[in-house]
């Protein structure tokens, strides 16, 4: 591995990201012998790498031949990479509509877990407005891209998630409630959950199978937010999106 190493690179890390490159580049059988070698290592730290790496299910060891191979957690990771890359294609088109329609910052976000992240973003040219979110995860439940999301799973992934999440959530009835009415209107609003006097309003996007893959979400300041603004211009022109959206995913709504 020749590459150069930064003074602020982690030793350990980077001998694990050797291990996945030569696992991916080789055609060599992957030896615990043959990695040390690679990496320079000895056999012992190698070891303990390559069990931190199988644990997290991102090597996989041969009972058999006791060779090393890449795990289907990279495969895992790799797809959802190459989904957030075509969804963030597909969805800036779209964004770029509204943020020219609205002046209004408008993102793209997905849900990982109980957290929403902010993918992509495009601005506004107003001159107050919030930091940028992009990169940026929050829980579900404190801005609307995350309920709008979170809201159209089935009741019984909800309420298991919420049996065991009982202590976790402030105000747990009134969330549910609220998700409920989210599910029936098909939009999220919240003001507040993303910072002081921010207003944000989102609607869930859908793949060709009805599976929720994200939600297009557009934020301001509360005085621009006004609720007749967001009820009568903010709110169609989102739902327009994210219909739009889901139909170059192949969604039919019926």
């Amino acid at each position: 591995m020749d590459r150069e190493k930064s003074s602020y690179a982690v030793q350990s890390v980077e001998n694990a990201l050797d291990i996945l490159e030569a696992l991916a580049d080789e055609i060599h059988d992957g030896t615990l012998p043959y990695l040390a070698g690679k990496l320079g290592i000895s056999r012992n730290k190698t070891f303990r790498l390559l069990a931190t790496l199988e644990g997290r299910g991102l090597v996989e060891k041969d009972e058999w031949s006791g060779n090393y191979h890449l795990g289907v957690t990279t495969v895992e990771l790799a797809q959802r990479f190459l989904r957030n890359i075509s969804l963030i294609k597909h969805a800036h088109p779209v964004m770029e509509s509204l943020a020219r329609k609205h002046d209004e910052a408008v993102y793209m976000t997905v849900l990982r877990g109980s957290e929403v992240l902010f993918l992509d973003m495009v601005d506004c040219d107003q001159q107050i407005k919030a930091e940028s979110f992009v990169g940026k995860r929050f829980p579900f439940f404190t801005n609307a891209a995350g309920k709008a999301i979170k809201a159209m799973e089935s009741k019984d992934v909800l309420e298991k998630y919420f049996h065991h999440r009982r202590k976790e959530i402030p105000n747990q009835s009134g969330l549910e409630a609220e998700l409920e009415l989210i599910r029936e209107k098909g939009v999220a609003v919240d003001i507040g959950g993303l910072g002081e006097g921010i207003v944000s309003v989102a609607v869930a996007v859908r793949d060709y199978a009805g599976k929720v893959v994200g939600a297009i979400a557009l934020l301001g300041p509360s005085f621009r937010m006004v609720a007749g603004r967001v009820e009568n211009e903010i709110i169609p022109s989102l739902c327009e999106g994210a219909e739009m959206l889901s139909m170059k995913f192949g969604y039919a709504k019926m």
